[in-house]
């Protein structure tokens, strides 16, 4: 019963979204957005897509199965491969894997300011933000920084940052799936696995560079509650886990509330203190070599939200994106996960799903996430997937649920045409 108003609830505030948003861009009011609450463009889908549609198909069956009997690093393998060519099945059946970072507006069209200094770049971003192209603008530095010491190893334009992207965004799924083991126990790991393979935000992993902060995140994530078992890499655990997540800051400013993820994961796991102190240092090396090269973390969010403020984006009705923003997330996570985070069992299976969901919270109340959040949420949309694994199908041999995953995943790559 709870399952199925879940599923009526989780309808009727998509449906009640994309109405009043078309009301809203027929009368003007949303200009910017042609297919309200998501900012994209109404399509057809055609032949391409049967790739994606027999790989679905076939996983949906399987998918489960391996995830259920494999040994527990195979079984999270398996689902990293599976997310892997599904996300870029779905890519390669519209305009291709790297085509949205061709776009003017993308990070890739700032590195030719960066030239052979990145120091200097780095030193000036606040300074010269307004010439940078948009994405530039709307955030730190590190995102083009990454995307230039790619290109300086030797894997320049859109093709190599898309492989990086996606790679590190399907990753995700592993990362989290880790997590939920080592806070919530191999039994919901095993069940969440499929959901997050298999996820609708598949469409937007390829290829948003929101989907390289998602993996990032949860890979700082997983490395700090790893540090909770190994006695003798939990500094080092630590370390890397503070470098991850110290990072996130400088990728996106929105990923701040990120961090009550992480904070509730080591909560959940025990994790000792001495991981947690080796974290915090490596949180503080991040912003220490920032602040060394001349990058000043306030300074550049005061600097971005001017350019928000000019920016048509701004102008965004509030009352309807408070709403519309939440309808975008459930598009995002699939009708699985609105059963998953009602139904019944251990709290330890859904206390991740719910920090996430906090943190979506914090951001959609601040005004600062109007529209766009299909991206900008990502890196929290991955957590909250993870509740799918709650679900009644994801005990039984009935994969009802996740084949809906599925079918969304394909209806909104068919019949959505999105910038990223």
């Amino acid at each position: 019963m709870e399952g199925r108003r879940a599923l009526a609830a989780w309808a009727a505030l998509v449906a009640g979204a994309f109405a009043v948003g078309g009301l809203l861009h027929a009368r003007g009011v949303l200009r910017i957005d042609h297919l309200p609450p998501l900012h994209a463009l109404a399509r057809l889908p055609t032949l391409a897509l049967l790739p994606a549609a027999a790989f679905a198909a076939v996983a949906v069956p399987v998918l489960p199965r391996l995830t259920a009997h494999l040994p527990m690093r195979a079984a999270l393998a398996a689902a990293f491969a599976a997310s892997l060519a599904w996300t870029v099945l779905l890519a390669v059946s519209g305009e291709g894997l790297a085509w949205p970072f061709t776009h003017p507006q993308e990070y890739l069209a700032g590195l030719g300011a960066v030239g052979d200094d990145p120091l200097g770049w780095l030193a000036g971003f606040t300074r010269d933000l307004p010439a940078y192209p948009t994405h530039v603008r709307g955030h730190p530095p590190l995102p083009v920084l990454v995307l230039w010491a790619l290109a300086a190893a030797g894997l320049p334009g859109p093709f190599w940052a898309a492989v990086l992207v996606v790679v590190t965004g399907c990753s995700a799924t592993a990362a989290i799936g880790l997590t939920v083991w080592r806070v919530a126990g191999e039994d919901a790991a095993r069940r969440a696995l499929p959901y997050l393979a298999l996820c609708p935000a598949a469409v937007w992993i390829a290829t948003t560079m929101d989907a390289f902060f998602a993996g990032v995140g949860a890979w700082g994530t997983a490395l700090l509650v790893l540090g909770a078992r190994s006695r003798a890499g939990r500094v080092a655990l630590g370390l890397g886990a503070g470098l991850a997540l110290g990072a996130l800051p400088y990728l996106s400013y929105g990923l701040v509330p990120y961090l009550l993820v992480p904070l509730v994961a080591a909560a959940a796991a025990q994790v000792p203190r001495t991981t947690v102190a080796a974290c915090l240092a490596g949180m503080a090396a991040v912003s220490a070599l920032f602040a060394a090269g001349g990058f000043w973390w306030p300074a550049g969010v005061l600097a971005t939200h001017a350019e928000w403020a000019a920016d048509p984006g701004a102008a965004r009705p509030y009352l309807y994106f408070l709403v519309a923003d939440l309808a975008v997330l459930a598009l995002v996570t699939g009708p699985a996960t609105a059963v998953g985070l009602v139904a019944a069992g251990r709290a330890g299976e859904r206390i991740l799903p719910v920090a996430a969901l906090a943190a979506v919270l914090a951001l959609d109340v601040s005004g600062v996430t109007r529209g766009e959040v299909e991206r900008i949420w990502l890196p929290y949309a991955l957590w909250v997937a993870a509740a799918a694994g709650r679900t009644a199908a994801g005990r039984a041999g009935d994969r009802r649920l996740l084949a809906a995953q599925a079918v969304l995943g394909l209806l909104l790559q068919g019949f959505v045409r999105s910038p990223w």
